[in-house]
């Protein structure tokens, strides 16, 4: 816990687990769901199926491109949960194929994390390369929608999912990642869409932090910024995010690090507002009947 290093929405700014978001909380039980987590063999993913472990989940499912990541995490979580069956797959979310054969051996899926991503580029728009800028941009995409489709063929009616996004889809950081923020931004509405055209079902995206992760060292993130987030600080975030306590906060954009009790009291006014959304504001945008205009629309 320090001070926010960002604009944000609540004064206490976290860079760690603590108790309002720890899986041991009655009140955030995963006991009975099935959960999928892409990109689950190392980094956030791996913590994030730990601590849905702990949570009490029935079944975990980790998907990723290297199979020995997935298979040592497996193995982790056996040995401290033994109660919690985990099911590890070598899938490339790029892949429809390879995507849907490990979807169609999970069963009936309760919460899904879409945390895979690929860095790209490092270049800003002046320097780079346009076939390398237009290959990030359908890795990241082709993998939001080859896995969302999926997890709507086999999603509970009241499913969660989860979109591993980052700050860079909102941010504009500098002359760098061109590639990758543009990527991002059409990973968070290609999520979006699954939200609105699955009204029942709870998308949430969120900023996960500044975590070492093996992408993160890729652009330097750590480095560059001069502080770090714990993993255990979007892994806490994501199961309190699959919980009745978050349902107030469907759709938006979240950042890990946001205090989840002040979010908590403010929950009414939240529910009830674009803020936190990334849409388009002002008149007539702001108008919170604005998409009545479009509810009877045939194409």
């Amino acid at each position: 816990m320090g001070t926010a290093p960002f604009p944000s929405p609540t004064a206490t700014w976290h860079d760690n687990i603590y108790p309002s978001i720890t899986p041991t909380r009655p009140e955030l039980s995963a006991k009975g769901k099935t959960i999928v987590i892409t990109g689950g063999g190392t980094g956030i993913g791996a913590a994030t199926a730990h601590h849905f472990a702990e949570a009490g989940a029935s079944k975990i499912a980790i998907f990723g491109r290297r199979e020995q990541p997935l298979l040592d995490t497996k193995a982790s979580i056996e040995e401290k949960f033994p109660q919690v069956q985990v099911f590890a797959a070598s899938a490339d979310v790029t892949n429809k194929a390879q995507v849907d054969s490990a979807f169609a051996k999970v069963g009936k899926i309760h919460v899904m994390v879409s945390n895979a991503g690929f860095a790209g580029p490092l270049e800003g728009m002046n320097d780079v390369d346009p076939e390398k800028f237009l290959a990030t941009i359908h890795q990241n995409v082709a993998g939001a929608v080859y896995v969302s489709q999926a997890f709507m063929r086999h999603a509970a009616e009241d499913a969660v999912a989860i979109d591993v996004n980052s700050s860079a889809m909102h941010m504009n950081f500098g002359p760098y990642c061109a590639a990758y923020n543009v990527s991002k931004m059409a990973t968070y509405r290609t999520w979006d869409c699954v939200g609105v055209a699955n009204p029942q079902m709870r998308i949430f995206h969120i900023q996960p932090g500044v975590v070492n992760t093996d992408m993160n060292k890729e652009v330097g993130g750590v480095a560059a910024f001069g502080f770090e987030d714990h993993p255990s600080l979007p892994a806490g975030f994501s199961v309190w995010l699959a919980s009745p306590e978050a349902r107030f906060l469907k759709g938006k954009l979240l950042w890990a690090n946001w205090d989840v009790d002040e979010l908590k009291a403010r929950a009414t006014e939240l529910e009830g507002s674009q803020e936190l959304n990334i849409d388009l504001v002002g008149w007539p945008f702001g108008r919170p009947d604005w998409a009545d205009a479009f509810k009877d629309l045939k194409l």
